[in-house]
């Protein structure tokens, strides 16, 4: 008897859900492609259990007849295609046909829905893949789909699922994405316990924006809208070690970009405000972030990431959709023409809307007019300008050039070693660390001076401080030798310890508000804040929701206030979802304490008075580790005795 067999359509559907339905959000992303490729204008999402009990989808779209329904949920039955020709040029959200015949696979589903031409709807029961109910039943036109129990008979798949919060975190930034694509509809996200979103019908995608962000998040971003004709737009033809055998000459068609990216000022610490949709389809392409990179290089730090709203739009036939099973990545005709159009358009717009003296002023709130620093804001080398037209940007040097935390510049390292001899040290716990010039030190006076330094992280009481560079770095002296030690992630280590101590024997000091502080939230921060507001208040908040968006912030830890207050908050809620899958309580914990730490503590560009150095030197050699920052930064720079003998050749 032969091995091979041919698999039954419940199992076939079964591994066709572990493609298509990932968790929850999977499901919500399916339905409410289907909902928005029927026409509705108006679309309710039902959340409970973090859509493990249900997920319920209400919509005003054109609905189904009885035929039509059943065949919905066959395997590979789709409305939106006719011919193999159709994958060339999709212009719907859905068209695999397996979204449906998966989900009821693995759930328990219920449909309700009738076409505008029917007098009667139909009702349909469907659990595991199995037909259980089908009859008529007066109903409005439109679609309800209710999945409930999901993965009740694949309990493997359901262990797999995140906590509650976190599924319904994912839920709300999805329908999120949709509601910002889809301006001109009506969208709802319920939970069991509170309405996260509503977003009634506007005008166009600004109004969305300032519907969803608010008028601060609004009046930070900047227009965005560019064209170009593929056939007019001069792409080179490849040459033929680069030709795909079934190469084509573009046709004719134009790409278009609109929607809106964020002045350089608001920043933020983490993707997940990056929203692209390429033909109306949610996308997260690596070739499309790249772009935004190439966009903000140097103009923001490698580390933040803008806040984007972008539509893209082009012929259907110069982009494939079909490369990805739950249909969030695609692939461009044309991938080096796309990704130079998205971040020379976006590059244009930042250019053409910056005050160029209060670039860095924004960021630092003062700047030098005696000193200027060059901006490179030029294409990679290379690049055509046809699209944009090189530029370079002058703007005042500012003081805030300096980011908390960094340790000396690469001028400030040449002028304390020459290039040709010497080194700079890091001291760290239990080690030393630091990098070698050709006629640096030998391995053993490294592992000599590694010992060494763990006399000195109970020394630092022992400096002398000499004063400070540029307000930002304390200097000062021992028989050590020269250290520089940066003034915030100082402080920072100190606030740090001293919070996680309060923290434990519930004594952490919060002053009360006059008035409470009022911050809105996206429907995900409202999700996380719900997971983690008995830890913030252990830690100094009380806070409560006031209204369906808004946290009311009654009192916070001591030295956080008005828009201090308000990034602290940012930063603790937008927790990214690699991050919140490995945190334990004990990882938030510390998370937190570090974000209270961080913007309590002294600022660069700040003067201190010698009696403020000496203390935050002594509470610096109380702390359990004085060399690093709660983020890993290092706070001392030491330049030893024997680095400063073998700079002069003394050695």
């Amino acid at each position: 008897m032969g091995k091979i067999r041919v698999l039954s359509d419940q199992v076939a559907n079964q591994i066709a859900a572990g493609e298509v339905v990932e968790r929850p959000a999977s499901v919500v992303k399916e339905l409410l492609e289907n909902s928005l490729d029927a026409g509705a204008t108006r679309i309710r999402v039902e959340i409970e259990a973090g859509g493990r009990k249900l997920i319920r989808i209400v919509d005003n779209g054109h609905g189904m007849g009885r035929d039509d329904a059943l065949l919905a949920f066959e395997r590979h039955a789709t409305s939106k295609l006719r011919s193999s020709d159709d994958l060339l040029s999709i212009s719907t959200l859905g068209f695999r046909g397996e979204a449906l015949p998966s989900i009821a696979s693995v759930a328990r589903v219920s449909l309700e829905t009738r076409a505008a031409e029917d007098e009667v709807g139909t009702v349909m029961e469907i659990a595991g893949g199995n037909l259980l109910r089908v009859e008529d039943a007066g109903l409005p036109e439109g679609t309800t789909i209710a999945v409930r129990d999901l993965f009740f008979n694949t309990p493997a798949r359901r262990k797999f699922l995140r906590a509650e919060q976190t599924e319904l975190g994912h839920v709300a930034a999805l329908v999120t994405h949709y509601a910002l694509a889809n301006p001109g509809k009506h969208f709802e996200l319920h939970s069991a316990t509170q309405a996260l979103l509503i977003a009634p019908a506007v005008a166009n995608a600004g109004e969305r924006l300032y519907q969803i962000f608010g008028r601060e998040t609004f009046e930070s971003l900047i227009p965005v809208a560019a064209e170009i004709d593929f056939a007019r737009a001069g792409l080179p033809e490849p040459p033929p070690w680069k030709r795909e055998q079934n190469y084509e000459a573009p046709e004719p068609g134009f790409v278009r970009l609109s929607g809106f990216v964020s002045k350089p000022e608001l920043q933020k610490l983490n993707r997940n405000s990056i929203y692209v949709f390429v033909n109306g389809r949610l996308i997260r392409d690596k070739l499309i972030l790249h772009a935004f990179n190439e966009a903000y290089r140097n103009i923001i730090p490698p580390t933040s990431f803008p806040v984007v709203l972008l539509f893209l739009e082009m012929p259907p036939q110069e982009v494939d959709v079909n490369v990805h099973p739950a249909k969030t990545e695609v692939r461009f005709r044309q991938g080096s023409f796309v990704h130079d159009f998205v971040r020379d358009s976006v590059r244009t717009a930042l250019m053409n809307a910056r005050p160029a003296a209060s670039f860095f002023q924004a960021l630092s709130g003062g700047a030098r007019a005696s000193e200027s620093l060059m901006v490179d804001v030029s294409p990679l080398p290379g690049v055509d300008g046809a699209v944009f037209e090189p530029r370079a940007l002058m703007v005042e040097e500012s003081e805030g050039a300096i980011e908390p935390g960094d340790v000396a510049n690469f001028e400030l390292r040449e002028r304390l070693v020459p290039a040709s001899a010497g080194r700079l040290g890091f001291s760290g716990p239990g080690m030393a660390v630091g990098y070698e010039e050709a006629v640096g030190a030998t391995l053993t006076e490294l592992a000599e001076e590694s010992v060494g330094s763990q006399a000195t992280l109970n020394g630092l009481a022992s400096l002398k401080p000499l004063g400070q560079l540029r307000d930002s770095f304390i200097l000062a002296v021992n028989e050590e030798g020269l250290w520089i030690i940066d003034q915030h992630v100082a402080h920072e280590r100190v606030l740090f310890e001293k919070i996680l101590r309060e923290r434990q024997v519930e004594a952490v000091q919060r002053q009360r508000l006059l008035m409470p502080v009022l911050v809105e939230l996206l429907p995900e921060q409202i999700v996380t804040f719900a997971a983690i507001a008995e830890e913030l208040e252990r830690n100094g908040f009380e806070a409560e929701p006031f209204g369906p968006r808004t946290l009311a912030v009654k009192a916070t830890p001591v030295g956080l206030e008005g828009k201090v207050l308000e990034r602290v908050l940012e930063e603790v809620l937008g927790v990214t979802e690699k991050s919140a899958q490995v945190e334990n309580e004990e990882l938030r914990r510390t998370r937190i304490a570090a974000s209270i730490a961080c913007h309590a503590a002294i600022k660069v560009n700040m003067v201190l008075e010698p009696a403020k150095i000496d203390w935050l030197l002594r509470e610096l050699g109380k702390t359990e580790h004085p060399m690093s920052c709660p983020h890993g930064r290092p706070i001392a720079l030491r330049y030893s005795l024997r680095d400063i003998q073998r700079a002069f050749q003394r050695i």
